[in-house]
């Protein structure tokens, strides 16, 4: 005889084989039919017993699903992956697994939003032609910092808070490219006199927290902000403002060589995925308040897959274990605001006129305007 479960594989129907086992136990016994269709007797029993009493239905194969799986989704399980996904959409679930330690696996996570209709497009995935992270890797801490600014007034979840509130339109970013560290700070105008001043407080900073900034070279583009007039016959205050620190260069990138501020454009593409576009805000002081936690937490506490899964702060304490905690916590500011402290008092003859902001400003000059930078971070959240 030919084996009952060979035949199984091969039907087309297998309800109707069953049926064939079931009449012929019925007609010559259970164990010849057993013997005929090569099974146990067991098997033609249940077969018969499932036909009696559910009728040709009682033939269909039942699930040999476990009634009580440990690794089913709960209810809460399943509510806190929606809630998450609709508040991080950009968030992958191999990210989200991580920061929230859900017990579920990325495929079951995947799963659920594809359910919920939460999954975007799967864009094809970008190849790089080379990878820099090798580069880089090798460079010494501050070799490289990357400055560039955002605007912020194209980010629809951002918007109507800033026209309600009168929140800043531009964003000044500085990212450090080795470790990841961030820095921000905000202005109304993008303009090279707030620039300037940030070229002037963050060196001091991070000097002040123990970071060698000799042989280091600061990156930007070649905007206004940066590099003043197009036709300018000397460097801008914002350059000067950078080599006035000892063994700090200014480097601007070749034209249309945007991929050269990668670093920095990443930073600006999570800020704005994990910040700007889930955060809402209540005044301008809850603003910097917020906008100075997740900085705080980006440079501490938010792991950076492309570093090995390490932090900022992880990166630079391996590195050069004498530097300061206080090196990333320094707090964004409104530029321009505090800038204008610092300009000196009009003149009493003539129109009156804003003074252009002079190059060289002590730095004893703009602390006491701003307090100590404990102060500051008090006054920012």
């Amino acid at each position: 005889p030919v084996p009952y479960y060979a035949l199984m594989r091969q039907s087309k129907d297998p309800r109707y084989l069953r049926l064939q086992m079931v009449l012929l136990a019925e007609k010559r016994g259970v164990k010849p039919t057993a013997r005929l269709f090569a099974v146990t007797p067991k098997t033609v029993r249940k077969r018969r017993g499932r036909h009696q009493a559910q009728g040709y239905a009682g033939l269909n194969e039942l699930s040999r699903a476990p009634h009580q799986s440990p690794h089913r989704v709960t209810t809460a399980q399943r509510r806190q992956a929606i809630r998450l996904k609709k508040r991080y959409r950009s968030w992958g679930a191999g990210r989200l697994k991580r920061d929230y330690g859900l017990a579920l696996s990325e495929k079951a996570l995947r799963r659920i939003w594809r359910e919920e209709g939460l999954l975007k497009k799967k864009r094809r995935k970008h190849r790089t032609k080379q990878d820099l992270r090798a580069v880089k890797a090798p460079w010494r801490l501050f070799e490289q910092i990357v400055i560039d600014t955002k605007d912020l007034e194209d980010i629809p979840e951002l918007w109507p808070q800033m026209r309600r509130l009168g929140l800043p339109r531009i964003q000044y970013t500085a990212r450090e490219v080795v470790s990841g560290l961030h820095f921000i700070g905000y202005a109304q105008e993008c303009s090279l006199a707030s620039a300037t001043f940030f070229a002037q407080l963050l060196p001091a900073h991070l000097q002040k927290e123990g970071a060698d900034l000799k042989g280091g070279r600061v990156q930007t583009d070649n905007g206004t902000e940066f590099v003043g007039s197009w036709n300018a016959q000397q460097d801008s205050a914002f350059t000067r403002a950078i080599q006035a620190v000892p063994g700090l260069t200014h480097r601007t990138i070749p034209p249309a060589a945007h991929t050269w501020q990668a670093d920095v454009e990443t930073a600006h593409r999570l800020i704005e995925d994990e910040f700007y576009e889930v955060e809402t805000f209540t005044s301008r002081s809850d603003f910097l308040a917020k906008a100075t936690s997740y900085n705080l937490w980006f440079n501490t506490f938010r792991k950076n897959s492309y570093k090995k899964h390490q932090t900022p702060w992880e990166i630079l304490h391996t590195r050069d274990p004498s530097l300061s905690p206080e090196i990333v916590a320094f707090p964004p500011l409104f530029l321009d605001e505090l800038f204008n402290q610092t300009l000196a008092t009009p003149s009493q003859r003539g129109y009156d006129v804003i003074p252009y902001p002079f190059f060289g400003l002590a730095l004893p000059q703009v602390w006491p305007v701003l307090g100590t930078i404990e102060q500051v971070k008090c006054a920012g959240g």
